[in-house]
């Protein structure tokens, strides 16, 4: 049975555009919950005899409260835990990063000093052994990195998207393609983020760090995967039907219809190792885990529920034609 996607596309676009609205709002005006990384924030370690780690972590979290600028509190969270198989803690404090960097760094030395007495309370043989300090600008650094990465990744795939599908059918050209698969890719990308910031609201646990930027990342390479392979689709069938001078919403609908299974299939096998891995695998890794499943799931259906229609849209009005390729003669020379 063929699909009726060109009859339906209002629909899909609408809904489509609905979720990239809510998506942006969630981005652009959303407290992010930003994982250590993406922050202000230092962590030290301390060598220890004898300590109560539950004792200590309610003690710095009293005094965490007590340090305040502008009379708000300056610090975020913070995190007590024993280091395996040692006699060692690590105290990981997140800073507000909105504060200048000098306030900023008076404000860490002095709760870095207030943390060492309070351990050394407990326990006069504690000893401060390793101390980090990781800058607000390491974020913006991340951030203008990530965006750089994905924007020559973007203009990258529209150049191969071009060049690939050149020379098909006249009437269409090949930069429709390439802006079709920018356009699906910004739509998977900024869906995805959308949704993992909203499902951030309901567990804090699902953070944004380097691992969040790697995944959608991930989603580009996955979703232009499936695009393309709808695309092949599309092409072959303009180069046969259109000898048979078939509208082009039936030469999209059927091209769907033939790559509808593959794409499904693909999807759904994906899908069960991410959810498997979600569910059993380490903590560490499950919010980039949570971030596949959500590109895998947008991604699939771009593919087949957007990108087709994009095509249709800017193409409906042409006259198509095939290109009649010369063969290649290998007695032709070039004579001077």
């Amino acid at each position: 049975m063929k699909l009726s996607i060109i009859k339906k596309r209002k629909k899909y676009l609408l809904s489509s555009g609905i979720l990239i609205i809510f998506s942006l709002c969630m981005i652009l005006f959303w407290n992010l919950n930003l994982w250590i990384d993406m922050t202000g924030w230092t962590q030290a370690e301390y060598s220890y005899s004898n300590i109560s780690i539950d004792e200590m972590r309610i003690a710095i979290a009293k005094e965490a409260s007590n340090i305040v600028h502008n009379w708000k509190e300056v610090i975020n969270s913070t995190s007590v835990y024993k280091i395996s198989w040692q006699n060692a803690l690590s105290v990981v404090v997140w800073f507000d990063s909105s504060i200048a960097e000098k306030e900023l760094s008076d404000l860490k030395e002095n709760f870095r000093t207030i943390t060492l007495n309070v351990l050394q309370a407990s326990d006069n043989t504690v000893e401060e052994s390793a101390y980090t300090n990781i800058w607000k600008s390491f974020w913006d650094y991340i951030k203008n990195t990530a965006i750089t990465t994905l924007l020559i990744a973007l203009v990258a795939i529209a150049i191969y998207v071009a060049w690939t599908f050149s020379w098909v059918v006249s009437g269409i050209s090949s930069v429709s393609f390439a802006i079709i698969v920018i356009a699906t890719l910004f739509h998977d990308v900024v869906i995805a983020t959308g949704m993992y910031i909203f499902a951030g609201t309901m567990f804090p646990e699902f953070k944004i760090d380097t691992f969040f930027i790697t995944a959608l990342l991930t989603i580009l390479g996955y979703s232009i995967n499936d695009t393309i392979v709808i695309f092949d689709r599309i092409r072959s069938n303009l180069e046969k039907e259109t000898k048979k001078w078939n509208k082009l919403k039936n030469i999209i609908d059927l091209s769907v219809t033939e790559s509808l299974r593959r794409s499904i299939y693909t999807s759904v096998t994906l899908l069960f190792v991410l959810i498997t891995i979600f569910m059993f695998g380490p903590e560490s890794i499950s919010w980039f885990v949570l971030v596949m499943i959500f590109g895998t799931i947008i991604g699939t259906y771009s593919s087949i529920f957007i990108a087709s229609p994009l095509l249709y849209e800017l193409n409906k009005n042409k006259d198509l034609k095939v290109i009649d390729k010369k063969a290649y003669n290998p007695d032709d020379k070039i004579v001077v």
